[in-house]
């Protein structure tokens, strides 16, 4: 058959065509777009004038607030942490009514007399020269703004406050336990997040921490007694001259009855800093070239732990940037302060009156929160856990590699260092106390539920994750966690994603159970029975609908051992071996079945142990029947 076609008709299919090209390219690239979420952006310039003989200062500040989101602002609001430590404020009523009180505040705050109280009074508040309209609600300062903030707009507010340190109670304060001054922490007004679930303004109640990332440029007049430790690069060491190791031999002496500490911290979200007549300071390069500072007061009976210190942090953070990503910044502090340890941008609060290895564990821990909070910074209202459970998760693995290395005194290195938290998390699991790991930080009915939630679940829940998906993908998949969502503020979502692009597997039926629910793992082999002369039956039953994928080492007369792998169905696939142990891998089993079996060729063995989970990575609430022996 011919065809006979017109130029006309050429021209209209190719018309076609290229629409549906278009078309074609506009719909992928609508359906395949995954666009990097957008950040709020801050540039604080603040100038604190400190009076040491009335632990009260006055602050002024220069805020550039760029508005990012696809929204338009008629409001803006700002932490007033300060404000807490006054009686009557929610965070004193809900110490004096939680069930297991946090003995560090409990009802010290009702007991503070008006010289002992914290508060930030803002005085005046313009945007772009117009005064604001402002009301101070407990810890939260509500704006109304005089012009809407459109999409893609800065502009710059200009606040004059006034401010008390409280008496030291919980993390901040003054005249610690340990005898520092100044624990500056949570200290001025602090803009809340905006994100895409809106605004963050959440009172004060003694819990997390949620903040916008930006540039902080501080300076701090003081008198000249007092030594300043802070997260920060100082800008001006000769002026100081306190011993920073660039102000050298040239270093000047200050002038007048008063120093002036200027700071900049690029690309943060908080600003902390200390002070005190009598701390003594050391710097080193650490092994990645970033210098680190540690500031303790000095002559005291655990002087010698601080000294030991810097060489085994120096080493801490080559295992941190191997396991868990580059850490950025130029310089880490870590600083005796505070009311036991207190993770901030390019420093740490911790107590110092400790033996070496508590002292290492704590640095430890809180410089890692550089990772999961500083630069993922995840909500920890809202994802606590992917805070304090990583973090916790990562410093059983740097500390076990200084035991390795024989830096952490008379610690044994042991290889199943997870066993604490599993131990921690059957606890909580069946005390009755658990609640979801969805629940708000600040709504968790006791503090045990919510200690262990955030700090155990939260670690056992990557300890599982590598038993689900296998060592490997698992390594790879923090690696990328890490690059991929830094400076984006993560949530669970997110978190899965990067597993399931990285293993290939369906992750999303274990965020349901172990994020969402308190359901529990609890497998037991039921029974091992002989069949016939060449196979063994071997049931296995679960007591919950919370299902995992089994690792079932059977162990033979001769000693030899073979692994048994059952993948869960909703998986929709296998890990790959983690060793070179023989691998016979059986059919799926599924999360609605309370019980199930497979069969063993003996192949001239018998079988002499059959063991679910022997590596005990799985988080079953009880061991004492996952296994069988002749």
């Amino acid at each position: 058959m011919i065809f006979i076609v017109t130029l006309r008709q050429i021209f209209l299919i190719m018309e076609r065509t290229l629409f549906f090209a278009l078309f074609g390219l506009l719909f992928t690239a609508t359906v395949t777009a995954q666009p990097d979420r957008w950040q709020q952006r801050v540039k604080y310039v603040m100038d604190i004038n400190m009076d040491v003989k009335a632990h009260q200062y006055q602050g002024s500040m220069q805020l550039e607030y760029t508005n990012n989101s696809p929204d338009t602002l008629d409001k803006v609001f700002y932490h007033l942490y300060f404000n807490a430590f006054q009686p009557g404020s929610m965070m004193d009523v809900r110490s004096r009514t939680i069930s297991d009180a946090d003995s560090r505040v409990a009802d010290r705050i009702s007991k503070l007399k008006p010289d002992e109280q914290g508060y930030i009074n803002v005085k005046t508040l313009t945007m772009e020269g117009i005064k604001c309209t402002f009301e101070t609600n407990e810890t939260i300062l509500e704006v109304t703004l005089p012009n809407a903030i459109l999409p893609g707009k800065t502009v710059r507010f200009d606040m004059v406050w006034d401010a008390q340190v409280p008496i030291q109670i919980r993390r901040s304060g003054r005249d610690n336990k340990e005898g520092v001054d100044y624990s500056m922490a949570q200290w001025y007004p602090k803009m809340c997040e905006y994100d895409y679930q809106g605004w963050h303004s959440n009172p004060y109640v003694a819990r997390e921490f949620y903040g916008i990332w930006g540039d902080f440029d501080v300076t701090i007049h003081i008198d000249k007694k007092y030594v300043v430790a802070a997260g920060g690069y100082l800008q001006n060491p000769q002026e100081i001259g306190y011993g920073y190791e660039s102000a050298g031999s040239t270093a000047q002496q200050p002038a007048g009855n008063l120093l002036h500490y200027h700071f900049l911290a690029p690309n943060v979200h908080d600003f902390v800093w200390a002070a005190d007549t009598e701390y003594k300071q050391a710097a080193i390069k650490a092994e990645d070239g970033s210098t680190m500072r540690f500031f303790w007061l000095s002559g005291k009976p655990y002087e010698e732990q601080w000294l030991k210190l810097p060489a085994i942090m120096s080493r801490a953070r080559t295992h941190m940037n191997n396991k868990c990503g580059k850490y950025p910044y130029k310089e880490y502090a870590f600083i005796q302060g505070g009311d036991g340890g207190m993770e901030y941008p390019m420093a740490t609060l911790i107590t110092g009156n400790r033996s070496l290895n508590s002292l290492v564990g704590v640095a430890v821990h809180e410089q890692l929160h550089t990772w999961y909070q500083m630069i993922l910074g995840t909500n920890e209202s809202l994802y606590g856990w992917m805070d304090e459970g990583f973090t916790s998760w990562a410093e059983s693995y740097v500390e076990n590699e200084l035991a390795r290395e024989g830096l952490m005194g008379n610690k044994k290195a042991e290889e199943q260092y997870w066993e604490g938290n599993l131990k921690g998390y059957t606890a909580l699991a069946t005390s009755g106390k658990e609640e979801p790991l969805t629940v708000h930080a600040d709504h968790f009915k006791t503090n045990y539920g919510y200690s262990l939630a955030v700090y155990v679940k939260g670690c056992v829940f990557l300890t599982q994750m590598e038993y689900i998906i296998g060592k490997s993908s698992f390594d790879k998949s923090m690696l990328r966690y890490f690059n991929t969502w830094k400076f984006k503020h993560p949530n669970t979502n997110d978190l899965i994603r990067i597993f399931e692009k990285e293993s290939g597997l369906e992750l999303d039926w274990y965020k349901e159970d172990w994020v969402n629910t308190t359901n529990t793992i609890d497998y037991a082999v039921k029974s091992v029975e002989k069949e016939d002369r060449k196979t063994t039956k071997v049931t296995i039953t679960q007591s919950d609908v919370f299902a995992m994928p089994l690792d079932i080492v059977v162990t033979y007369n001769n000693g030899d051992k073979e692994l048994f792998y059952i993948p869960l169905e909703s998986m929709r696939g296998a890990k790959p071996a983690e060793n070179n142990m023989e691998r016979t891998v059986l059919p799926d089993h599924r999360w609605v079945d309370m019980e199930f079996s497979f069969e063993i060729p003996e192949k001239m063995k018998k079988v002499a142990k059959v063991e679910i989970d022997p590596t005990k990575r799985l988080a079953d609430i009880d061991y004492s029947n996952n296994s069988w022996e002749q």
